[in-house]
């Protein structure tokens, strides 16, 4: 390949969207992965595509993204396992009702379809929760995808520029020209995107980012238990927790026919490992919901660990505030999704592509919530946060 116009490192879901992106506009794109296609944090992670409204910023970015996997999912197959199961919101007593019937009127104001429950309504779409649990909310357009089998096929669909892919080479720096490999080998290229998740610290080691543990486990087939993405509302507040450990009940059902058990978040660990005590918490947590989870054979346990930010937004933009000397002064950041990478790369690779390419094109969200300028070294909020 002659000298790219842009070099993507990161071969995960956000990494092959932007490349996939760049491409379709004609950009001749090299892309880094010092592992395969859609491995690490998106290959641990769950793939569950969901409208979120923690925040103003976040809520714009994953309802275009979402209707952007709901237009891309027409040209997938069965290998990519896209479901629109929808995501059942489970509220356990009074307040979290009341929380589902002010979220579903948000997202209905916003033109998000949603269905709140009573507590029979919700048995009978969920038959396996147990009793007593006081309703819920259904986002019926919500879906799960294969996100690695999904990033493979982004990276094969060239559009009218080209891309080509380099597995198992490590970058290891950012260098005037563009990247150094571990070889030594130095590459150069018009721009450069650091797309790699939480090894995105390795190359900038002064982003705004920390790691975010979490634990999944998949069972054996049981086709036809659970039918919905289910989440207890108690989930959101566990998962905008900056410290500290926590377990909330989240169970997906695969095509196949397993189920996906999680959540964990954890941030005093660093260490890959499975540990039964966070594992058996996060599984006593799931069984309260829904008792028969118990008594599921499972497979596999497994971790990973979500690059976190401190305002919960991912950095999508210049990398310039995190630059250190000697750096390409076109260097650029698609990091710090969290948990929501799947969900809303489809619509970062636009946001990036435009940004880069100077396409002029018009956006329908305000890119500058997500650029890294909102944030100093120390992580500390400014202007766009």
């Amino acid at each position: 390949m002659t000298r790219p116009d842009v070099i993507v490192v990161g071969a995960g879901i956000v990494g092959a969207a932007c490349a996939y992106e760049l491409a379709q506009r004609g950009a001749r794109v090299q892309v880094f992965d010092q592992a395969g296609i859609g491995g690490g944090v998106t290959a641990a992670g769950m793939g569950h595509v969901a409208v979120m409204d923690d925040s103003p910023a976040e809520f714009a970015l994953s309802a275009w993204s979402r209707e952007l996997w709901l237009d891309l999912s027409a040209r997938l197959d069965s290998r990519h396992a896209f479901t629109r199961c929808g995501t059942l919101w489970v509220a356990a007593d009074d307040e979290e009702y009341a929380l589902a019937e002010t979220r579903h009127a948000a997202l209905r104001q916003r033109g998000i379809a949603s269905e709140v429950l009573d507590a029979q309504q919700m048995r009978d779409a969920e038959p396996a929760l147990r009793d007593g649990l006081r309703g819920g909310m259904i986002v019926g357009d919500d879906c799960v995808v294969y996100a690695p089998t999904v990033a493979a096929w982004l990276l094969a669909q060239c559009g009218a520029g080209h891309i080509d892919v380099r597995l198992d080479t490590a970058v290891t720096r950012v260098d005037e020209q563009g990247v150094v490999l571990a070889s030594g080998e130095r590459c150069a290229a018009g721009s450069v995107l650091i797309a790699n998740g939480l090894q995105a610290m390795h190359l900038l080691p002064d982003l705004p980012m920390q790691a975010k543990k979490g634990h999944l486990l998949i069972t054996d087939r049981y086709p036809g238990m659970v039918r919905h993405q289910i989440l207890e509302l108690g989930y959101i507040k566990s998962a905008h927790n900056t410290s500290g450990t926590s377990v909330a009940f989240n169970v997906q059902p695969r095509p196949t026919g397993q189920l996906l058990i999680g959540s964990s978040r954890q941030f005093d660990s660093v260490d890959p490992a499975v540990e039964p005590a966070i594992l058996g918490r996060m599984l006593t947590r799931a069984a309260d919901y829904m008792p028969g989870l118990a008594s599921l054979q499972a497979i596999r346990a497994w971790t990973g660990f979500r690059p976190a930010t401190h305002d919960g937004l991912p950095l999508i933009g210049p990398a310039a505030p995190f630059l250190p000397r000697g750096c390409h002064a076109s260097t650029w950041l698609a990091t710090g999704h969290e948990g929501l990478g799947v969900t809303t790369a489809l619509a970062t690779g636009r946001l990036i592509a435009a940004q880069m390419l100077a396409t002029g094109e018009s956006l329908p969200i305000d890119p500058s919530p997500y650029f890294a300028a909102r944030t100093n070294s120390a992580g500390q909020e400014t202007a766009h946060a």
